[in-house]
């Protein structure tokens, strides 16, 4: 009879999960001695923090659930930065995890790894499932495959104590993800045919819909604001505006709008109003959202509300035809958000565009530096899903090198460029030796200016002492020949040239004004 342990494992393969990324402990042993033979290939990393990256990335690139194995106690301490910053970027993420003996749980008796509550930690962030008797492991895996493959998206924590890892299981089957049923567009309908200036702001949960979207903005006659999550989205298009809502001339088409329709964004602060000023705001009754959660819905007043998933709705909110000048709007809009930037921020998406060109349909994978903060701004990438970093929403530092690993694993025929500042790759250096041990074509771009640089400049906007942004960075050329990865180091010009002339896992130095030298 199969053991919680194989059950569990056979559970995932039938989801069509084919990568896990884990750390092997003690409290594991038998979901370890389960994934061979699964056709599951498993990853380590070499922290969990990693582990939790590497499945950011990987669902991100992929389109599915990722999944990460850690240990009780420490692993999944280790673990809940990443899942943080999935769920604040509504990504799909499986947390397992062990945990002690039931008989132990909540006692205080010292045992290995041992928590007070586990799971007190895990469900603030997103479902945290505890398996209390075998019997109950198909409902279990029901609930967790509900939260996974429906709804917004986020992390999901199962805990399997050790006791019943190797305890009879009975059959577990994977569950099919129901499609959600759609609200009545009819009213909306009415409000888009009437509208003479529409709007729509796309974010991050019309990643899977890109088709969709095209269709309506151009049956609507609407520009099309792409937040940082939709970037990749109608690139090129004469309706795209690959812009944050947080720069004056993107608000200024906002205010001019009779009507704005927002699919799939929370209007988050960090893409809506980085500068906190405060400015951004949509009239309530020229506002329509659309939204798989019920209460993202809740938390800002509009005059019409549809629960529904953005693929499945955008098609019946086409107009018979399309409002006039809507190509001339858009284009106005990125002339003046792009002359909007600061220079400093020009030459970095110019940088960006450079990139794109030498290594077309690539996916950029980045850290909070200065070179993302400002594509973020202002940058149209050229592959759906293929522009994503933790510079936004819950801005974890050090997200990046673990999911362009990730990402890499999700697709392996594309190059991946991970894009991070010496204060962020030193989170987890440690990663690029898994880069080297699964053979991935990630090139590993290292702005290096000596120190925390974005921060820094923050200090002294705000008239402080710097203070605490100069730690060292280490020899880069050091830290690649150490990691068995190939060294270059260029500027900012050359750079567009070396990533094309090879592939990964390589790292590239380039060398940026150093934090001291700041003011």
């Amino acid at each position: 009879m199969k053991t919680v342990a194989q059950a569990l494992v056979e559970w995932l393969k039938s989801m069509g999960v084919d990568v896990v990324f884990g750390i092997p402990g003690v409290h594991t042993v038998e979901l370890y001695r389960a994934l061979p033979g699964s056709g599951i290939r498993h990853v380590t990393p070499r922290h969990e923090a990693g582990a939790g990256f590497m499945a950011d990335g990987y669902a991100r690139a992929s389109g599915r659930f990722g999944v990460a194995l850690v240990i009780t106690g420490p692993g999944v301490t280790n673990i809940l930065t990443p899942m943080a910053q999935a769920r604040a970027d509504s990504v799909p993420m499986l947390v397992i995890s062990g945990v002690n003996r039931r008989e132990t749980l909540g006692r205080g008796l010292g045992y290995l790894h041992e928590l007070p509550d586990q799971r007190a930690l895990t469900r603030v962030l997103g479902p945290s499932l505890h398996l209390e008797d075998p019997k109950a492991l198909p409902g279990l895996l029901a609930q967790a495959g509900r939260a996974l493959t429906t709804g917004r998206g986020g992390p999901v924590h199962v805990q399997i104590p050790i006791d019943l890892m190797a305890a009879p299981a009975p059959g577990a089957v994977a569950l099919a993800a129901p499609a959600p049923g759609l609200p009545d567009p009819a009213k909306a309908l009415a409000r888009i045919r009437a509208a003479k200036a529409p709007v729509i702001v796309a974010g991050g949960g019309c990643r899977k819909a890109g088709a969709e979207l095209r269709t309506l903005a151009e049956a609507m006659g609407a520009p099309v604001i792409l937040t940082a999550n939709a970037r990749g989205l109608m690139h090129d298009h004469p309706l795209a505006i690959p812009a944050s809502p947080s720069l004056n001339p993107v608000r200024k088409l906002v205010r001019e709008a009779d009507l704005v329709l927002v699919a799939g964004s929370e209007l988050g602060p960090t893409d809506f109003d980085m500068y906190g000023t405060g400015a951004f705001e949509i009239a309530q009754q020229r506002l329509i959202r659309i939204d798989i959660d019920g209460a993202q819905l809740a938390r800002h007043n509009a005059a019409l509300t549809l629960q529904a998933d953005v693929a499945s709705m955008l098609p019946k909110l086409a107009p018979p035809r399309p409002a006039d000048g809507g190509p001339e709007r858009a284009a106005e809009t990125r002339a003046s958000a792009f002359a909007d930037l600061t220079d400093a921020y020009r030459a970095e998406v110019t940088l960006l565009e450079a990139l794109r060109t030498a290594i077309p349909g690539a996916i950029m994978v980045g850290d909070s530096t200065q070179t993302i903060y400002a594509g973020n701004l202002y940058y149209s990438h050229d592959l759906p899903g293929g522009w994503f970093n933790a510079a936004t929403g819950y801005g974890a530092l050090g997200f990046a090198t673990g999911a362009a690993i990730g990402a890499a694993l999700a697709e392996p025929d594309r190059r991946v460029l991970c894009l991070s500042g010496d204060g962020g790759m030193m989170f987890h250096p440690g990663e690029l030796r898994t880069a080297l041990d699964e053979d991935l074509d990630v090139t590993f771009v290292v702005f290096n200016n000596h120190g925390f640089g974005e921060i820094a400049q923050s200090m002294l906007d705000a008239g402080a002492e710097v203070l605490g942004c100069t730690p060292s960075p280490p020899d880069l050329e050091a830290l690649a020949k150490a990691s068995g990865l190939r060294y270059d180091i260029c500027s900012d010009s050359e750079l567009p040239a070396l990533v094309a002339s090879g592939k990964g896992p390589r790292l590239i130095e380039v060398p940026r004004k150093k934090v001291q030298d700041f003011r």
